[in-house]
C-alpha cells in the first residue's frame, strides 16, 4: 500500500514535471519568435500561465534556452547521445533496408522543429558563457553521434569503409544539421517535403 506521504510526493513530482514542460514549451515559442535578448522571464511566465517566481525557480534564462532547444530537437534534455533521446529511440533496431530512411526522417524532422531555436542558441553563445559552454558540449556530442553513424552504416555494409572516418562524419554532420534546414526551408522557401527528399538524396550520394 502506498502511504499518503509517498502519494503526495509522487503527485508533486508529476506536477513539477508538467510545469517544467509548460515553461520549456513557452520558452521555445518566445525564443524562436523574439530571440534571446528580447525574451524575458515575465514573458515566459505569461506564455506558460505561471508566476515569474515559478519560472525563476525552474531555471535561469540561459538554461531555459538550452533545455528548450534540447527538448525541441530530441525530446530529451542533456542526453549523452542521439540514441538515448526520443528522436533516436529505436533507430538501431531498424532493418538495413529502412535504416537510412529512418535516420533521415527522424533527423530532418528534428531539424525542422528546432532550427529557429538553434539560430538563437548560436547567437546567444556569443555573449553568454553558460550558453557557449552548453553549445560546446552539444557540438561534441553531435560529432560523436555522426562518427557512430558512419560506423553503423559501415557495419551494415550500406557504405564502403571510409578512408577518413572523421571527415565522413563531418560531412554527414554538415548535411544533417539544423543549419541546412534553416537555410533551405526558412531562407530559400523549400517545403519540408522537398527538404527531406534532398537530405535523403544527399546522404545516399555521400
Amino acid at each position: 500500500m502506498i502511504s499518503p506521504r509517498a502519494y503526495r510526493s509522487t503527485l508533486r513530482t508529476q506536477q513539477a514535471a508538467q510545469t517544467r514542460t509548460r515553461i520549456l514549451e513557452a520558452a521555445a515559442v518566445l525564443f524562436s519568435a523574439n530571440g534571446y535578448q528580447a525574451t524575458t522571464l515575465p514573458a515566459i511566465a505569461r506564455q506558460a500561465s505561471v508566476s515569474v517566481e515559478t519560472v525563476k525557480g525552474t531555471a535561469a534564462k540561459a538554461e531555459l534556452l538550452i533545455a528548450a532547444f534540447e527538448v525541441t530537437f530530441s525530446g530529451t534534455e542533456a542526453a549523452a547521445s542521439l540514441t538515448d533521446t526520443t528522436a533516436g529511440l529505436g533507430l538501431l533496431n531498424l532493418p538495413d533496408d529502412d535504416f537510412v530512411d529512418g535516420v533521415v526522417a527522424r533527423i530532418s524532422q528534428a531539424n525542422l522543429d528546432s532550427y529557429a531555436l538553434w539560430t538563437v542558441l548560436l547567437g546567444a553563445s556569443l555573449s553568454d558563457d553558460i550558453v557557449r559552454d552548453a553549445l560546446t558540449g552539444m557540438l561534441a556530442r553531435r560529432a560523436a553521434d555522426f562518427r557512430a553513424l558512419v560506423d553503423e552504416l559501415t557495419r551494415r555494409e550500406l557504405i564502403d569503409p571510409p578512408v577518413d572516418r572523421r571527415a565522413a562524419a563531418d560531412e554527414l554532420s554538415f548535411l544533417m544539421s539544423p543549419e541546412s534546414a534553416q537555410q533551405l526551408v526558412a531562407q530559400s522557401g523549400w517545403s519540408p517535403d522537398r527538404y527531406r527528399e534532398w537530405l535523403r538524396a544527399a546522404v545516399l550520394a555521400l
